[in-house]
């Protein structure tokens, strides 16, 4: 029986098999998009790295145009408000902490109450920063402002339900839990 194509495009691009048994694949094309490939090319300029074939990358914008469905349940909203004000997201945690009043996230495995309680703190935080700036905001650019009063409703919202986890079963729920 023949090789499947996924066979033979495997085999022709298979340069060696590595110690850990993964096989190590020669790519002859990269093609990105524009929501979070910026993010990438940050890293790779922060670690002194650059990309090896330039001219064998393409970029796209596909990534956030619907093809399927206009509904777009997990559109990104903030991220393309600043992509059309010619602003470059970066969520990572090392950058947001940089920028903002929010702490890194630590990295590896953290106890699960404690993720929580960070998580809750961190909405919160960002809520009472969205509250702060929203009408200096409103002034300045109506549009902005109504996708930061969405995101202020939908961050209480989830600060509300990520914190639901920790609570007690006879926890009171119109008096605030003491932490």
């Amino acid at each position: 029986m023949g090789k499947s194509l996924y066979d033979k495009v495997f085999d022709s691009h298979d340069v060696r098999q590595l110690d850990s048994g993964q096989v190590q694949l020669l790519m002859g094309l990269h093609l990105i998009h524009e929501v979070t490939s910026p993010q990438a090319f940050a890293m790779l300029r922060e670690r002194g790295l650059k990309v090896m074939h330039p001219e064998r990358t393409f970029a796209t914008c596909d990534h956030i145009i619907p093809t399927k469905s206009q509904l777009r349940p997990f559109a990104d909203d903030l991220a393309e408000r600043m992509r059309a004000l010619h602003a470059l997201p970066d969520g990572r945690s090392s950058t947001v902490s940089k920028s903002t009043s929010l702490a890194e996230f630590p990295a590896g495995l953290i106890n699960t109450k404690d993720a929580i309680e960070r998580i809750v703190a961190a909405l919160e935080a960002a809520v009472g920063t969205m509250r702060k700036v929203h009408d200096e905001v409103d002034e300045e650019d109506p549009t902005t402002a109504d996708l930061l009063h969405a995101f202020i409703a939908k961050f209480e919202q989830y600060a509300w339900l990520v914190n639901a986890e920790t609570m007690r079963a006879n926890t009171s729920v119109t008096t605030a839990e003491s932490k």
